[in-house]
């Protein structure tokens, strides 16, 4: 069998695994790429995974910094709970805050930034429903820097 024969059918076979094992696939692929055998590889399912990778990452860090703003908004307005909650929103602050920083790239951080009233009024719309609270600021009184300051509380 030729050397081009050899690798379409390890590139077929990368294929069928995908669809049957894709942590194996996975292994597979990291060998191929770590060995540069770049010809072999199943480029349209890794394309695909490239692009749910980033997908995840960003859902992620949307998640964290929207977890961060309800929770300042928590500590900021629900006088009514403070007083019970207030360590509770503390700790999860922080948590959130170690959380996010330590995924956080240049590329995210951007994403964050361009996102951030979006993900304000979900923060907003959470906490709405949770305290029955409506005082809240139309447009995000907060910086991206502050939402990430380990330091920073309003």
């Amino acid at each position: 069998m030729s050397v081009e024969g050899k690798n379409m059918t390890i590139t077929t076979n990368l294929k069928q695994l995908y669809e049957t094992d894709d942590s194996l696939w996975l292994e597979e692929t990291i060998k191929l790429l770590k060995q540069k055998q770049l010809n072999q590889l199943d480029i349209e399912n890794l394309i695909e995974e490239l692009i749910s990778l980033g997908k995840r990452d960003l859902a992620k860090a949307k998640s964290l910094l929207r977890q961060i703003m309800i929770h300042i908004l928590l500590l900021q307005y629900w006088q009514i709970e403070y007083e019970r909650n207030y360590r509770h929103w503390l700790g999860e602050i922080k948590t959130f805050r170690y959380d996010l920083n330590n995924h956080l790239t240049t590329n995210l951080m951007n994403k964050l930034q361009d996102d951030l009233e979006n993900i304000y009024q979900s923060a907003i719309d959470f906490v709405q429903v949770k305290t029955d609270l409506t005082i809240f600021p139309e447009k995000c009184p907060y910086t991206l820097a502050e939402l990430l300051d380990d330091d920073y509380l309003p």
